[in-house]
């Protein structure tokens, strides 16, 4: 079917269009009605279904014959350890722990906070959970205490389950200390935690209260899937908060179920024998959707990944997983092909080996560089997707959908919009911004099933973070355009965009241009405060591996480019070359602390940084061109 018909047939009864596609999953109780807008702005989706998330990920591929199928390839480049899981195995896994969660007393709708690595025993706690109706949270490994004690006190736990610790190639980083800190400072104490001991570490237990992964469930047998209402949440995913507090994503079960089934053939493209690899981690959404529910919804083979893209051990780690696996579709950040071109430029390991297999290269979570999406292209053969979709949503919003006869891609968007998504620019006053016109990116209400329905225990926080700057619209937070062909450019977060003399200019248009550079790997703009203009541009360039030319020679190379391309309006000035960028462990920049550093305000250490290090390498770096600016 044609993208634009399938997209006209959601727009012109968007209830049927959802009911329609409610009938690929196995429901308990089939929904009498689709949407639920009784309670405006608090939608839901399915309400009266009867539903489980599990049944679906796992049972009912064993009950139609396919349990020798291999649901999970766990491939630890860190460690060095490969295995294969089918079906028939993760049900077993997944029913043992789920009837010993429900002895030690977890029931449906109490919450479980989940603090693993990336190992098998993540997903099976996931499914487990999801099993007997319990609302998992979890949790990225390694997390500060601080920040998961906050978590603790939100979602208030019966109970967590932690790995000993995470394998980083630095080195061995114990999570019980790190748990054990985070219970101390948090008001709320769970009832037991479960500890799942590696054998790189093994950590002491608290007696009474921890409880080793295999002696919890040495005497459970089976049990059933607890049917849940099709509005009652699945998960918990904490997302940062510009308060500082995070925020709590509730995801609803059935639309959950329902949105990422579809998107797996329509907009992916996957075919239940292909092997699908989200190269992220459980503890961001794309870990929850595309790690472990949508391939198994779908009866996909998922692949589960602990290492990274370079230097576990070389940057041809991706490559030799996609000959080993037989991975057709590779699903990752932006982020995570910068970093493998600037170590192999000119792709020498990649034909080293033969990535054949694959047919479809997927980016998503940072702006996808021009650059960057035809080195992929080129190196690999292949077609690459830029898309854009957030937490709040859980799968696609933009892109251009592989299993549908789409439009051809145009480099430099992220795509159209998906069924489920009336996405508008809306200028400050709330208008409809014209055609390439930079403004808010928005969504008309009511946003499509699976997305957020409120944030947990918070709906006013929920309607003061997303619904009250333009009523009517979901507001996502991101700035960008939409062309004349319906394709939107997803240019900045809208704190991102900066006015310079009265003029409103993006930072992803400027480090667009930068990253068409021969000599730079990857860049980051910020709007610096200016008494005289109020705002002026500041580049962070980080150089290709090889590269021995004069810095000072690249960056003013790099201020003419931008001069070009964009035009003197956006008086981009001063550059700094740095080693690194700071980001997130999910690959996201974090351009509001490197603007705190040069605005020299004061700054708190993100939790999900990757390397603290690297913000004193940016101070002393910003030093040596006056920032920030002596008043």
């Amino acid at each position: 079917m044609k993208y634009k018909d399938l997209y006209n047939e959601w727009r012109s009864d968007p209830e049927q269009f959802w009911m329609h596609a409610a009938k690929n999953i196995n429901w308990v109780k089939f929904p009498t009605f689709a949407l639920d807008d009784t309670k405006k702005p608090f939608y839901r989706w399915f309400p009266d279904g009867e539903v489980n998330t599990c049944y679906n990920a796992i049972d009912r591929h064993v009950i139609d014959g396919k349990g020798e199928k291999i649901a999970i390839i766990y491939d630890s480049a860190i460690r060095g350890i490969k295995e294969k899981i089918s079906y028939k195995q993760l049900l077993k896994k997944v029913t043992k722990f789920a009837h010993a969660l429900s002895t030690a007393g977890i029931s449906k709708g109490d919450r479980v906070i989940i603090y693993m690595p990336m190992i098998p025993e993540a997903i099976v706690s996931m499914l487990a959970c999801a099993r007997i109706g319990a609302i998992h949270s979890v949790v990225f490994g390694g997390f500060a205490s601080n920040e998961l004690a906050v978590r603790i006190d939100d979602a208030k736990p019966k109970a967590i389950i932690a790995g000993s610790c995470g394998v980083e190639p630095t080195g061995i980083i114990p999570y019980k200390p790190l748990l054990d800190k985070a219970i101390d400072q948090a008001k709320h104490s769970p009832k037991f935690c479960v500890i799942f001991q590696r054998d790189e570490l093994q950590a002491p237990l608290v007696v009474g209260r921890d409880y080793d992964w295999d002696d919890f469930q040495k005497a459970s047998t089976e049990i059933p899937c607890v049917p849940v209402l099709g509005s009652d949440p699945l998960y918990i995913l904490y997302t940062s908060g510009t308060t500082g507090q995070p925020k709590g994503v509730v995801r609803p079960t059935a639309g959950h179920l329902v949105s990422l089934m579809w998107t797996m053939k329509n907009f992916f493209g996957a075919d239940p024998d292909d092997v699908f690899w989200a190269a992220s981690d459980v503890g961001w959404v794309v870990g929850h959707s595309y790690i472990v529910y949508a391939p198994l919804f779908a009866g996909n083979t998922t692949l589960l990944f602990e290492g990274k893209p370079i230097g576990t051990p070389d940057p041809g780690t991706f490559w030799r997983i996609i000959e080993e696996h037989y991975v057709k579709i590779l699903f990752t950040a932006p982020t995570a092909f910068r970093a493998i071109k600037r170590s192999d430029p000119n792709g020498e390991f990649i034909s080293k080996y033969d990535t054949s297999s694959l047919k479809t290269l997927f980016l998503a979570g940072e702006r996808a560089d021009t650059d960057t999406i035809k080195w992929a292209s080129n190196k690999l053969g292949v077609p690459v997707i830029d898309h854009w979709w957030q937490t709040e949503t859980g799968f696609p919003m933009v892109g251009c959908p592989q299993g549908l006869n789409s439009p051809p891609v145009k480099i430099g968007t992220a795509g159209l919009a998906m069924p489920g998504y009336d996405i508008k620019v809306l200028n400050e006053d709330g208008t409809v911004a014209a055609s390439n016109v930079l403004g808010s990116i928005v969504v008309k209400l009511p946003l499509p099933p699976g997305t957020l329905p409120t944030l947990w225990g918070s709906d006013d926080r929920f309607k003061k973070s997303y619904l009250l700057k333009f009523p009517g619209y979901y507001d996502t937070g991101d700035s960008g355009l939409i062309d004349e062909d319906g394709f939107v450019s997803i240019m900045a977060r809208t704190d991102d965009v900066i006015n310079t003399a009265g003029h409103r200019l993006s930072t992803g248009a400027m480090e667009e241009v930068l990253s068409g550079h021969p000599d730079i790997a990857e860049c980051a703009v910020i709007g610096v405060n200016d008494d005289l203009k109020g705002q002026l541009p500041l580049g962070f360039i980080c150089l290709n591996a090889g590269v021995n030319r004069k810095p000072l020679e690249i960056i003013n190379e790099s201020v003419l480019l931008v001069r070009e391309k964009i035009g003197p309006v956006a008086s981009f000035k001063k550059a700094v070359i740095i080693e690194r960028l700071p980001k997130t462990r999910s690959g996201k920049v974090l351009r509001g602390t490197m603007l705190k550093i040069a605005n020299g305000e004061k700054f708190k250490v993100p939790a999900t940084i990757d390397d603290p290090s690297i913000l004193d390498e940016i101070e002393k770096a910003l030093l040596e061109i006056d920032y920030p600016q002596k008043k």
